[in-house]
């Protein structure tokens, strides 16, 4: 089964990146995904359900405990095919 997760981290700051969301991306971008899209209002990853869960788990254990105070996402299944 393919994941694709989609996310953001909360408070915002337009002048700099908080610290939660350095955290959220390099927890993404360092875990074994198919593919990561890091935006400053969105951001989306996606592989294999086993990748795609573990990296949410080390999502939010490290955004939390960089400051995070809201974390919103949304997993869907995805088909082989789908992009």
């Amino acid at each position: 089964m393919r994941l694709r997760v989609e996310f953001t981290t909360e408070p915002f700051d337009l002048d700099e990146v908080p610290p939660h969301a350095v955290a959220a991306r390099e927890t993404v971008q360092a875990a074994p995904l198919d593919a990561v899209d890091v935006g400053p209002f969105g951001n989306t990853a996606e592989g294999g359900a086993e990748a795609v869960l573990a990296a949410v788990d080390r999502l939010l254990r490290t955004s939390l405990e960089a400051g995070a105070t809201r974390i919103s996402l949304q997993v869907n299944v995805i088909g082989e095919g789908e992009a």
